[in-house]
């Protein structure tokens, strides 16, 4: 994962650029990508400040608010597939993929696998 450009090299591009030099100029000079310094004059602009943005960080999953219906509906009929589940969602208007259900049952520790009914027999 990249790492945002220190404080104090921000402020020496952010004051080159405010004295009279390029964005390009003032990132040959500092030894940062062309792209870096026009962002960086991007964000000063409109911001006021030199300060990196956020980078990363927990995304709170999609499905959080269904989670009570979604362990109901597992409850009620218990060989409801993933995918089925999905369908249902889409219904009620909550477009996912299965993958966002299987997770969300995995973090609830919900097994989830079909059972075979009858024993299998051994060849003679």
């Amino acid at each position: 994962m990249t790492k945002p450009l220190d404080q104090d090299l921000r402020i020496r591009i952010v004051e080159a650029i405010e004295a009279g030099s390029s964005c390009r100029a003032a990132a040959k000079r500092f030894g940062v990508s062309e792209s870096a310094a026009i962002k960086l004059m991007q964000r000063y602009r409109t911001t006021g400040t030199v300060a990196p943005g956020k980078i990363g960080g927990h995304r709170r999953a999609i499905l959080e608010p269904e989670r009570d219906w979604l362990l109901g509906r597992i409850s009620d009929q218990p060989d409801l597939t993933v995918r089925a589940l999905a369908d249902e969602l889409a219904e009620r208007g909550i477009l996912v993929s299965h993958v966002s259900v299987w997770n969300l049952l995995r973090r609830e520790r919900q097994t989830h696998k079909k059972k075979c009914t009858r024993q299998r027999t051994e060849p003679a």
